[in-house]
């Protein structure tokens, strides 16, 4: 059995990433080229077609955090009321 200690990472759904990016002042290319991905990854993250996983999701949530990116998604049926 190993003593290492998991750490609860944010899961990353398309609102999320695309939050981050704009609070980093990013574009999606930029974005890319930090991640080491294409910037058709991006979007495709961005419009909910696929989800970053391993080490994507990983560097996304260390990014997270060295820029103090806080975010809390709207729950679909409150923000379906404002609309």
């Amino acid at each position: 059995m190993s003593n290492q200690r998991k750490v609860k990472r944010p899961q990353w759904d398309n609102q999320r990433i695309q939050a981050l990016r704009q609070h980093l002042g990013l574009t999606q290319r930029e974005l890319a080229e930090q991640l080491g991905t294409r910037q058709q990854t991006i979007s495709e993250w961005e419009v909910g077609r696929y989800r970053p996983r391993g080490t994507s999701s990983t560097l996304l949530s260390i990014i997270a955090e060295r820029a103090r990116f806080k975010y809390e998604a709207t729950p679909l049926k409150e923000a379906s009321k404002e609309a």
